[in-house]
């Protein structure tokens, strides 16, 4: 079973968009839908998902563009799903950046395995992740600034981790408690605000910060001086 991973698909064929949502929830992912590129950049600036199931004709745009200014700003995996099948097709997607690319109409059980396959090859971090002098070790769990252990617990580290990943991304308090946390936000909605004031508190002197954005979420963000 995987932890909670959140797939976003855009498609606008309706019967299939369920269909695949469907599939999904019962391997234990969680699922979000557009059925218009619009309606998917909402997603994204409100929620970042593991992984994009992309559409190419789409009422209000072309997923092989999308792709284009999604790369711009994210290194999210993607798989394109399509019609568009014939071997010229298949190239041009892969070469603008797509991890994977699938024809329809493809079978529930080859979807499901490269959807698992492309999440694993997106999950192998490397050991540490440094944003000047602040280094986090992703296995041991340990944050150091300047070479001093930061001696963060464990949901502390968590939420660091995740905007270090994420630098000058807008993220949701929601998203950031699921992934943090472990489970949905449901009556802990002061929860992300206190630890991220917190975290603010202990980068000071590394050079980043913690932004509150209005409305919309947190932003890990260089300081400018």
């Amino acid at each position: 079973m995987n932890k909670n991973e959140t797939i976003l698909l855009v498609e606008d064929d309706i019967k299939l968009l369920n269909s695949n949502r469907l599939l999904l929830e019962s391997e234990g992912y969680d699922v979000q839908t557009a059925e218009t590129l619009e309606d998917a950049r909402r997603h994204l600036r409100r929620a970042p998902p593991d992984a994009v199931v992309l559409d190419i004709v789409l009422p209000d745009g072309n997923g092989l563009d999308f792709l284009g200014e999604l790369r711009r700003a994210s290194a999210l995996p993607v798989l394109f799903l399509t019609a568009l099948g014939t071997d010229a097709d298949v190239m041009k997607g892969l070469e603008i950046g797509g991890d994977d690319y699938l024809s329809k109409p493809v079978a529930a059980g080859v979807f499901l395995t490269r959807i698992k396959a492309m999440l694993r090859r997106a999950a192998n971090l490397p050991e540490t992740l440094t944003k000047g002098p602040l280094t986090l070790n992703i296995f041991s769990g340990q944050a150091f600034l300047g070479g001093e252990d930061m001696m963060l617990a464990q949901k502390e580290f968590n939420l660091l981790s995740l905007f270090t990943q994420h630098e000058n991304e807008i993220l949701a308090a929601e998203y950031l408690y699921k992934k943090a946390w472990g489970q949905p936000m449901r009556n802990d909605t002061n929860a992300v605000k206190v630890m991220a004031s917190r975290l603010r508190k202990k980068l000071e002197g590394s050079g980043y910060t913690i932004k509150s954005e209005y409305g919309e979420g947190y932003r890990f963000t260089k300081v400018i001086i």
